[in-house]
């Protein structure tokens, strides 16, 4: 059985970005690599979508950037911009085509199906895959999105819909989002905040197209891809192990209030490459504690008092857009931090950090 210096287990986003980090940065130069993936293609699955706070390798892989957006409730709409961190999407198939196209160049980098094909004794692990399938009793932020086509120019691709909770919320935290990609193209997207152990809030396809006609006054269209997904608001567990390092969500790369990940993936890509000579010594790479503190009492409060966080989430917004999205994507400081907490219902957080 081969043997590998370095495996990574997954090749989706954490995988992937890790694999072309350290190849674009020659750090694979006489190194084995081996990558398991159970897909047999790849092919567009995800739209990942994110303000950009930071720097990273796939400004050729976005989809469209925004500058101006909003955020509803039942008979409010905040309008809002921010100029400093554009809104941008990813295209999966574009990102996927860019590090396959590149990684495949490299004689030392291998694809399996299965870890059980490689002898792993000896190799450094960079592990993806969380243990979190049937852990259904924490809150998840899941969610089930459309793109749409008309033939006549609909929509106004200058600004997106962040959140719209203007629709049913069934006890739990549900809102819309819009992209427009183009005046005839947008991705709309139904979410949902609470526990995966209701089946009620899965009827995903009923709920959008009740959306698009109804509530965007939409007749005419056609639906051209569909996207389903589940973000873990919790940490999975894992216990350390010598040699391996877990990433993405399997290693706390999510930030649990808001399910954003692909900037925090990036960033730990590039620590792990800055890194890599020593990496069994390496100091763990984490979302700054303050966040983690800050969003445990968040989602506490989401838990208990889900029919508030509509206003929570609109009242959030009247704070600078700048702050609020520099708070979200983990770069703000103390003082903006407070400026937020102190547009929040005072009393109903106070009771959640002495739960």
């Amino acid at each position: 059985m081969k043997e590998f210096d370095y495996i990574i287990i997954g090749g989706g986003c954490a995988g992937l970005s890790l694999a072309y980090e350290l190849e674009i940065h020659n750090k694979l130069k006489d190194k084995m690599l081996a990558i398991i993936e159970p897909r047999l293609e790849y092919q567009k699955d995800k739209t990942w979508s994110f303000w950009k706070t930071t720097n990273h390798n796939f400004d050729d892989c976005i989809k469209k950037s925004w500058q101006n957006f909003s955020i509803n409730i039942p008979n409010k709409t905040n309008y809002l911009k921010c100029t400093s961190y554009p809104y941008q999407s990813i295209d999966s198939g574009l990102y996927y085509e860019k590090i396959n196209s590149k990684l495949n160049h490299n004689t030392n980098i291998f694809f399996f199906k299965d870890l059980n094909e490689i002898n792993s004794n000896n190799s450094f692990i960079f592990n993806s895959v969380p243990s979190i399938e049937k852990d259904y009793n924490n809150l998840w932020q899941h969610f089930c999105g459309v793109e749409i086509e008309t033939q006549k120019d609909f929509f106004d691709d200058e600004i997106f819909n962040l959140m719209d909770f203007d629709c049913e919320q069934r006890e739990s935290v549900h809102f819309f989002y819009t992209l427009p990609y183009s005046k005839t193209k947008a991705l709309v997207e139904t979410t949902w905040l609470s526990k995966m152990n209701d089946n009620s809030q899965k009827d995903y396809d009923h709920q959008i197209k009740n959306y698009i006609e109804n509530h965007l006054n939409l007749k005419d269209y056609k639906t051209t891809y569909k996207e389903e997904g589940a973000i873990p608001l919790f940490y999975p567990s894992y216990k350390e192990e010598k040699n391996k390092i877990n990433i993405g969500t399997a290693g706390g790369m999510t930030r649990l209030s808001t399910g954003y990940t692909f900037l925090n993936i990036q960033e730990h890509s590039k620590y792990i490459r800055e890194n890599i000579e020593n990496i069994s010594k390496a100091k763990k790479f984490e979302i700054n504690k303050k966040y983690q503190f800050l969003d445990d009492i968040f989602l506490r409060v989401l838990e208990k008092n889900p029919e508030i966080m509509p206003d929570i989430f609109f009242k959030m917004f009247e704070s600078s857009p700048k702050t609020v999205i520099k708070f979200l994507s983990n770069k703000s400081n103390n003082l903006e931090d407070l400026s937020i907490i102190l547009k929040m219902p005072k009393w109903t957080f106070v009771k959640a950090l002495f739960k």
